[in-house]
């Protein structure tokens, strides 16, 4: 029996959105495991071992697809900028307050990466604001001073700068995405990000490797090891990976639209299996950043 005209879009559109289901767990998951096994090794031999293990996964990729993207003399410093930006900053920074802070303000910070964008679109690419993106861009911004200092700034030094340290990852990818872009266009998705993770991995190698060669590995477990492989493998490539086979096929503001609703999912898991107590600020902190962010989306 042929379907309705347009079902098949309808069960292609159905199809996306279930895998970008199984993405946001696996986001999701990613804030749960990081402050599980960051209390077990340390944010440089953790930052260390993620990368050279999900740079060499991404290489392999790049083998596999049999094309090696020839980068012009001009976008050197770019990729070096967008390797900076991704590693050092961003993925050592996140595990390193994520041994301060709690998994459900990490998944609410990451969740205002739209409205940050936005702003730093503005500034830096000259791209326009409009009053309601810019309104919604306010109350991102006021929803999350709210939860950084959530417990005030003498409850919990290390709390707030567990949270600090967490928004700068954020910033850093914010400008991640801004910059990115134009090397996106340019080398693709996957090229783009395999190269700035790779070089990313070799930029933080002469930090890292210091703090791996004096580290016990003989004191991980098999959970331990299947937790570092779930933030290399399932976060930094599959998860991507299943991010961008989204984008190709529905509008970005419909997948966007899906990490609206991580902070829920990593909140609920936290409480659940961490124990996680929620307060009042972060509720409140969290339905103002979050109106923010949708406002500045559809803006």
């Amino acid at each position: 029996m042929p379907g309705r005209p347009g079902s098949g879009s309808v069960y292609t559109a159905r199809g996306v959105y279930a895998v970008l289901a199984v993405q946001q767990l696996m986001a999701s998951g990613t804030h749960i495991v990081a402050k599980v096994i960051v209390q077990q090794v340390d944010p440089f031999t953790l930052t260390f071992v993620r990368t050279l293990i999900s740079a060499s996964a991404m290489l392999l990729i790049l083998l596999l697809r049999g094309k090696a993207p020839a980068i012009r003399r001009e976008d050197y410093r770019m990729f070096l900028w967008l390797a900076f930006l991704g590693v050092p900053l961003n993925q050592f920074l996140f595990l390193y307050g994520m041994r301060f802070t709690i998994p459900s303000n990490a998944a609410l910070l990451y969740a205002t990466t739209p409205v940050v964008v936005l702003l730093f679109s503005h500034f830096f690419l000259g791209e326009s604001l409009t009053r309601r993106k810019a309104a919604g861009v306010v109350l991102g911004f006021a929803g999350v001073t709210i939860v950084i200092f959530e417990r005030g700034l003498s409850a919990s030094m290390e709390y707030l700068l567990g949270n600090v340290m967490i928004f700068v990852a954020v910033l850093a990818w914010a400008l991640y995405t801004v910059y990115g872009r134009t090397m996106i266009v340019k080398y693709g998705a996957i090229e783009s990000s395999a190269l700035s993770l790779i070089g990313g991995t070799i930029l933080f190698f002469p930090i890292g490797v210091v703090s791996a060669l004096r580290f016990p590995f003989g004191t991980l477990t098999a959970a331990h090891w299947l937790q570092i492989g779930y933030l290399s493998i399932v976060t930094s490539v599959v998860s991507y990976l299943l991010w961008y086979y989204a984008l190709g096929r529905i509008e970005a503001g419909k997948v966007a639209m899906f990490s609206n609703f991580q902070p829920i999912i990593v909140t609920a898991l936290a409480v659940t299996l961490l124990g996680q107590s929620v307060t009042v600020p972060f509720v409140a902190g969290g339905c103002i950043a979050l109106a923010g962010v949708v406002i500045a989306q559809f803006g």
